[in-house]
Order: structure tokens, then sequence, then C-alpha cells
């Protein structure tokens, strides 16, 4: 299991490739103060601008949700973005795991919360 990257970026595993050797399809849980700060869209703009396909919803517990596949370098441009987030938010942790059969839509959404 992946250990967690923290928001000065400490990768946890990298991800899971999923095809070609430079795709890499990752879950992200976000924690810190990410809810009611506009993180979702923060993160839906992004991940458009970086090509990259999945989704993103608040958890229950206040944390977020990221569901990614992209290129390598798409993915990680993605995070780098992520551990800054938007004005009023702040990134304490972000847990890396690999995402196995997950839903990748295209363009990436933003999914209601659960």
């Amino acid at each position: 299991m992946a250990g967690p990257a923290d928001a000065r970026g400490h990768p946890g595993d990298g991800g899971h490739d999923v095809g070609d050797g430079g795709t890499r399809a990752v879950r992200l849980e976000v924690r810190g103060h990410v809810q009611g700060v506009g993180f979702r869209w923060f993160v839906r703009e992004k991940a458009r601008r970086w090509g990259c396909q999945g989704w993103v919803r608040n958890h229950p517990d206040g944390t977020v949700l990221i569901v990614v596949r992209g290129e390598s370098h798409q993915v990680g441009g993605l995070l780098e973005d992520v551990r800054r987030g938007p004005p009023g938010a702040r990134v304490d942790a972000i847990h890396e795991h690999p995402a196995h059969d997950d839903d990748f839509p295209h363009p990436f959404e933003i999914r209601k919360d659960r």
C-alpha cells in the first residue's frame, strides 16, 4: 500500500502504470482545509489543463478524493498543483494509492459528495 505524500512533495509509491510505460493512474486522498474553499473546481480546472482523465469529490470525513489517469508528466503536474491548492485552502497531506479498475471520465469531472 502506498505511503502518504506530504504537502511539500514527498511522494507515495508513484501510482500504477496502466499502459505504455508512461501512463499513470492514481487515487489521491487530500487532507487539510480542502472543503468549502473551491478545491474541487480548482482540481477540475487544473486536471483539464493538464489533459488528465478522472474525477474529484468531497468525502464526508472532510478530505477530497481525486481519481486521475494520464501520462506521467500530466499526473505529476496536476499533483504539484494539488499540493499548492487554491487560495484559502491548506493541504496538510496527500495519500496516494494506485487506481485499479476505476472510472476515468474525459473530460475530468466533479462528482457529487457521498
